[in-house]
C-alpha cells in the first residue's frame, strides 16, 4: 500500500474545508512547503496537492507555490484544481515537472480535452478525480451538481 499526503491549499495556506465549503476552513499552515518538507523528512515519496482557489473559479491561482514545493523537494507531485485548459497542464508537466495533472471539472465537462491530453501524455500522467455529492458528480470545486449519477460517469 502507498500512502499518499495530501495538502489544500488556499490563499497560499495550507488549510482544510469543512464538507467543501469555503466559508468554514481550518488553516493548518501559512507555509504549505513546510509541511511538504515535513512529509518528506517523514518518508514520503508523492504529495497530492489541491489549489482550491483554482478549483473554486477555474484557472490556477497557487501556481508558484506549487513551483516552490517542487523546486524545493523531492517529492513526486500530483496536483488538481482550475486545470481546465492546455495551456496549464503543458506549464504544470513540462514546466514545473510535476508527476501528474487531475482533472475533475474539465474531464466532465470538456470529454474530448481529456481523449487529446490522454494521447499527447499517456495515462500516467493524466488522473481524472470524480467529486461526489449526494450521488451526483460535482464540478467547480464542489460548488456545481451536475445530474450526471456518479456511477454512469
Amino acid at each position: 500500500m502507498k500512502i499518499i499526503p495530501a495538502i489544500d491549499l488556499q490563499n497560499g495556506e495550507a488549510v482544510r474545508l469543512y464538507k467543501g465549503d469555503y466559508d468554514k476552513k481550518t488553516v493548518y499552515s501559512k507555509n504549505p512547503l513546510e509541511i511538504a518538507q515535513k512529509f518528506e523528512r517523514m518518508g514520503a515519496t508523492d504529495l497530492h496537492l489541491v489549489d482550491l482557489d483554482g478549483a473554486k473559479i477555474g484557472q490556477t491561482r497557487n501556481l508558484e507555490l506549487v513551483r516552490k514545493i517542487k523546486d524545493e523537494t523531492r517529492l513526486k507531485i500530483e496536483i488538481g484544481g482550475g486545470i481546465r485548459d492546455f495551456d496549464t497542464v503543458r506549464m504544470y508537466l513540462e514546466q514545473i515537472g510535476v508527476e501528474r495533472v487531475i482533472l475533475g471539472t474539465a474531464a466532465v465537462e470538456k470529454p474530448d480535452f481529456l481523449k487529446e491530453l490522454l494521447i499527447k501524455y499517456g495515462p500516467s500522467k493524466i488522473i481524472v478525480g470524480v467529486d461526489i455529492r449526494e450521488g451526483f458528480v460535482s464540478t467547480s470545486g464542489w460548488l456545481e451538481k451536475t445530474s450526471l449519477p456518479y456511477l454512469s460517469f
